[in-house]
């Protein structure tokens, strides 16, 4: 199990075995405390609890001082998370702010304490029978522990053909799951419970927020604390810079904190249209940063491939580039990287946000509407509506009972509606909602008390953001041992935000402007008045010719899988073939070139 993690922490490995209670496993990657004694498992000084832990708490130095009754033989941030917990117990949870996944071992009652932050930045994967518990930080490392049987969960294939992503806390393994985010629990022979400590819909302190000025003042006293509790290290530490305005602010807050430059970080592309290096080295020369430029192709890309395949842990169809902007990040001496991940989502900087809005004001007659008189509404915008996935969105929207954010957030994150999802699939799964939508209707009470930019962020970061980008991010990264902090997901600031008024947050002339506005004069004019950029490699072309090879390889191996129509995933091949990629989305097709790849690779039973 701990070499199926190896690539994670390269720098030691340990053991803990009390046969034949338990046996826990760590790989070390050393951020904090260099030194041998801080290795894992770690034991306290009566040698009762012994503690496992991936991440980082960022405010270690702050709790700390509260521990006098604690002997510390460290100065790693882990023996502080173990001190707490014999302190106080499962409300350690309250003190702590970081990522992190740990589990502590007392031997004296024989149970484990269990526990992931609270946006879920850590992943925790768990396998649990009655009898047997194990985890891990991937899903490979518990296929390795020989207990755990190789079938697919069908609900979570479902969707993950119509997300491209499997939403937690399920996994594509049948049987194992994740613990939620601001989840913990104890794990004995008698028991297995779990709680929430912490709810992101559930914000709290309530902030009084007479004006917008009181907003932006504290957003940037929020997040230059977070930025600056995210650059304690003893290794090498830099940053992302891509030249948008989060990378931005973060680079700008880590320069007015930190005495030396900023090691720094921009992929490169030769296509001008889609480079926005000239805005990276605009805030590269601001602040004075040490800018290493990346220049990557569409054929450096190409012949990564294979290796950034082989470190997918759990499928996406998304974040492979993040694999190679990690790795040349860590083979240029840095261990540690912070990224402007979550500015868009706490910020509302995706055009969603807009619709959403728009859907909740200009539609609110539409709902107060019967049923009956609202289905032939329905039926005649059918008519006029053209045949596509954007019809069939507003469709959905119209039909659906209210608008809530189960019944509507789905929508915006699909690449196969549930139609074209079963369709791929022999046993039809149509009566099982999703995933998503399950828990925003178990949400759905405290998700309406927030405003409804607020609303959206909430469902974002239980949805796309903490099954997509966060674990892509996570996986991709880990795979070179970098260890990448985001300080937008800093839980004080995401408890600020999401209690700040709509009216704060926009501003029509400025993009995401409470945090533009909040850090007022640090970012330059030209890197937030311009026009959204990103570079989108030639995937479509890629799949038609240099990859086509790959793909039908691994859409044959789907096709002999017991759990998928065959005809219907031969159609999808032959149509994207015909239509050159105009009729069907590239995306659609990629997604099931890495589900296959991951299952035989992982010899999943399909």
């Amino acid at each position: 199990m701990t070499d199926a993690l190896a690539h994670r922490g390269p720098d030691s490995e340990g053991f803990f075995v009390d046969h034949p209670k338990i046996a826990l496993g760590h790989r070390r990657l050393s951020i904090i405390d260099l030194s041998t004694s801080a290795n894992q498992p770690f034991s306290d000084n009566s040698g009762r609890y012994v503690l496992v832990f991936n991440g980082e708490i960022y405010n270690y130095l702050d709790v700390k001082p509260l521990l006098t009754d604690y002997d510390f033989k460290t100065t790693s941030d882990t023996e502080v998370i173990l001190a707490a917990y014999i302190k106080w117990g499962k409300d350690c949870l309250r003190h702590l702010n970081g990522m992190f996944a740990f589990a502590i071992w007392d031997k004296k009652k024989e149970e484990l304490f269990i526990a992931r932050d609270r946006l879920g930045v850590k992943p925790f994967y768990y396998y649990h029978d009655g009898q047997t518990f194990v985890f891990a930080s991937e899903l490979r490392s518990i296929l390795q522990s020989g207990l755990v049987r190789r079938r697919v969960e069908e609900k979570a294939l479902r969707d993950y053909l119509v997300f491209q992503s499997v939403y937690a806390p399920y996994t594509l393994i049948k049987e194992v799951y994740q613990l939620m985010p601001g989840e913990c629990g104890f794990v004995s022979e008698q028991r297995f419970d779990k709680h929430i400590y912490w709810s992101v819909e559930k914000p709290s302190p309530q902030y009084e927020i007479p004006d917008a000025q009181t907003a932006q003042k504290k957003v940037r006293e929020l997040l230059t604390a977070s930025v600056s509790r995210r650059m304690i290290s003893d290794v090498p530490l830099g940053a992302f810079l891509s030249g948008g305005i989060d990378s931005s602010a973060v680079v700008a807050l880590m320069a007015e904190t930190s005495e030396r430059p900023i090691d720094t970080f921009t992929v490169v592309f030769d296509e001008k249209e889609f480079d926005e290096s000239h805005f990276a080295n605009i805030i590269a020369k601001k602040f004075k940063t040490h800018h290493t430029k990346i220049r990557l192709t569409p054929a450096d890309f190409l012949k990564e491939l294979p290796e950034a395949l082989d470190a997918v842990d759990a499928p996406s169809g998304d974040g492979l580039n993040t694999y190679i902007v990690s790795k040349v990040t860590k083979q240029a001496g840095i261990t540690v990287a912070l990224s402007g991940l979550g500015g868009d989502e706490l910020f509302a900087g995706y055009n969603y946000f807009n619709h959403f809005q728009k859907i909740r004001s200009s539609l609110s007659m539409y709902w107060k509407l019967p049923h009956s008189l609202r289905s032939p509404l329905v039926g005649l915008a059918g008519v006029f509506l053209p045949k596509n996935q954007k019809s069939e969105r507003i469709l959905k929207i119209l039909r659906a009972k209210e608008p809530t954010m189960a019944e509507i957030y789905p929508l915006f994150r699909l690449v196969n509606t549930e139609k074209e999802a079963n369709n791929l699939l022999k046993n039809r799964t149509t009566a099982l909602p999703l995933i998503i939508a399950d828990l925003l209707t178990e949400r759905e009470k405290d998700i309406r008390q927030l405003p409804v930019l607020s609303q959206v962020t909430t469902a974002e970061l239980l949805g796309y953001t903490l099954n997509v980008l966060l674990r892509d991010t996570d996986q991709f990264s880990m795979a070179s041992a970098l260890e990448v902090r985001e300080p937008f997901f800093d839980f004080p600031l995401v408890e600020y935000v999401l209690n700040v008024p709509d009216a704060f947050k926009t501003d029509p002339s400025i993009p995401k402007s409470l945090l533009v506005k909040a850090l007022d004069p640090l970012l330059p004019n030209e890197i937030y008045n311009r026009p959204k950029m990103g570079f989108s490699f030639p995937w479509k072309e890629w799949l038609l010719n240099d990859l086509r090879t790959l793909c039908e390889t691994n859409l044959d191996y789907l096709k002999n899988c017991q759990l998928f129509n065959a005809d219907a995933v031969q159609a999808q091949w032959t149509l994207f073939l015909n239509s050159k990629g105009e009729k069907i989305s590239w995306v659609k097709i990629w997604q099931l070139v890495v589900l296959s790849h991951w299952l035989k690779k992982n010899q999943i039973e399909c």
